[in-house]
């Protein structure tokens, strides 16, 4: 059986303050993590509170750790690969505790245009799928996936 990770190994004792920052700091070598994820994983591995502001305070100053170049990344990518409207975005970001005044900017800079050129062919490919003895119980359930997807009504309205 292969090795896991030093990383992603079950914790049967507490990690301490060094292991915790090596840790750390090779996932976000790796990828783009926001603090709350950092600070849950050492929650899990019985970091004390202290050594855990410790940590995070030198991923920060270190720049392993910035929650708005996260947030410029999470947004990308979640309107590009997984059709993600606006409201849905948000909602991900709350879920990771971050604070509306770093991603509001960010979220305000896409385009009302961007949407609507995405939820377009997004809207005419579910139509095909749906079968509705009306216009009216089509677009109803149109909607309804559009929301589900996080885009705005005056979005929607734009796209029907």
């Amino acid at each position: 059986m292969p090795m896991k990770p030093f990383y992603q190994q079950s914790q049967s004792k507490p990690v301490t303050e060094q292991e915790a920052y090596l840790k750390l700091s090779t996932l976000c070598a790796q990828a783009e993590h926001c603090s709350s994820e950092m600070t849950d994983k050492m929650t899990r591995w019985q970091v004390p509170e202290e050594q855990q502001a410790r940590v995070m305070q030198r991923l920060v100053s270190e720049k392993f750790i910035d929650d708005a170049r996260y947030c410029g990344f999470f947004i990308r990518d979640k309107i590009r690969y997984n059709k993600w409207g606006r409201r849905k975005i948000e909602q991900a970001l709350r879920m990771k505790r971050i604070d509306s005044s770093v991603y509001g900017p960010q979220l305000a800079e896409v385009d009302d245009a961007m949407y609507v050129e995405m939820l377009r062919p997004l809207l005419a490919a579910k139509r095909k799928t749906l079968k509705a003895k009306s216009d009216y119980e089509l677009n109803c359930k149109l909607i309804r996936f559009a929301m589900g997807r996080g885009f705005d009504m005056d979005i929607i309205e734009q796209c029907l």
